[in-house]
């Protein structure tokens, strides 16, 4: 998006602000009075200075286009009443051009209820002082325009800001998305390189063997695809430590179910690894015939419920003789 730079947009209004208080100084000798204009020029040098004083805030603060407010509606006040309607006073009208512009200021710095209120009172003032053709001859119409177009182009600006954070947040949104699918293919990946490494070596061996296993390598083999299947529902429970203390327990005849349900997959690496080295510790110590490892919700503790007869074939219905919680934290 095209963007302008700030410092050139307040040089530009100061430079506007600047020209119209010259225009007012020359044409001090048209009022019966010069006091009032002079006092006008000084509250419209002061609104335009506070008003462009550079900010962080690009909103004008309510006090301060209550303050410009005020001054649109006193300088018309004040300069017309030292001026005849009848007469042609040249540039002793500066006030119109002067009060457009420092209500573009306030409706550019998005207070447009109050740039709308100053050019309205404006135009009020000028009908009733000089009458309607008085809008178009005093310049009272382009200050309307003037505040028009400024109100449009805040509006648009500020679609157009919307529309690109929420662009940039989809794309933050469709980059971590990206990062997430590159992150399960590659875990993927992993696993099917691990499973292929557990598998390989047994599944060539039975090919050799034409199917013909003997009771230790029927064994080995149930014992191996207890493994793959750990490494399909256990997942972010294990690793080198848990794996070899799990083969041990089976080796013993101890009947062990790893189930991962994303319980832990938000923990940091140090913390994952207390956590699965506490578990490894658990397994090693257990005496039960059955282990159940189980990671739940997202907010829960690793649960290694220890017991129950290897008889039962429902672990559902299995007594439970110990539960271990592991806190995450």
């Amino acid at each position: 998006m095209i963007s302008v730079p700030r410092w050139l947009l307040l040089l530009l209004g100061a430079l506007f602000s600047t020209y119209h208080v010259l225009l007012g100084l020359t044409a001090l000798d048209v009022p019966a009075g010069p006091w009032p204009s002079v006092v006008a020029l000084v509250l419209y040098a002061v609104a335009t200075v506070i008003s462009l004083w550079p900010s962080q805030r690009v909103r004008m603060p309510d006090w301060m286009a209550a303050i410009n407010l005020a001054v649109a509606i006193t300088m018309p006040l004040a300069v017309t009443g030292q001026l005849d309607p009848a007469a042609d006073n040249g540039y002793a009208t500066w006030y119109v051009a002067a009060t457009g512009t420092l209500m573009t200021i306030t409706a550019a710095r998005r207070q447009l209820v109050a740039a709308w209120l100053g050019v309205a009172c404006l135009a009020a003032q000028t009908v009733i002082w000089a009458g309607f053709p008085a809008l178009g001859t005093l310049g009272v119409v382009g200050s309307i325009v003037w505040v028009a177009i400024a109100h449009m182009l805040t509006v648009a600006l500020a679609a157009a800001a919307r529309e690109a954070r929420r662009y940039a947040q989809a794309e933050r949104e469709a980059a971590a998305w990206q990062a997430a699918q590159d992150a399960h293919l590659f875990e993927g990946r992993m696993r099917l390189a691990q499973t292929n490494r557990i598998a390989a070596p047994m599944l060539r061996r039975i090919a050799d063997l034409d199917g013909v296993l003997t009771d230790a390598q029927r064994r080995e083999c149930r014992m191996l695809e207890a493994a793959i299947r750990d490494e399909i529902r256990g997942r972010m429970l294990l690793n080198d430590a848990v794996r070899a203390e799990v083969k041990r327990a089976r080796e013993r005849g101890v009947i062990v179910t790893l189930l991962d349900e994303g319980g832990i997959d938000d923990l940091d690496e140090a913390t994952r690894d207390r956590v699965l080295t506490r578990l490894a510790e658990s397994i090693s110590g257990s005496q039960a015939d059955r282990i159940i490892a189980r990671a739940a919700s997202a907010r829960s503790s690793v649960a290694v419920p220890e017991g129950a007869s290897a008889e039962t074939a429902d672990p559902e219905d299995a007594e439970v003789e110990l539960w271990l919680e592991i806190l995450r934290d």
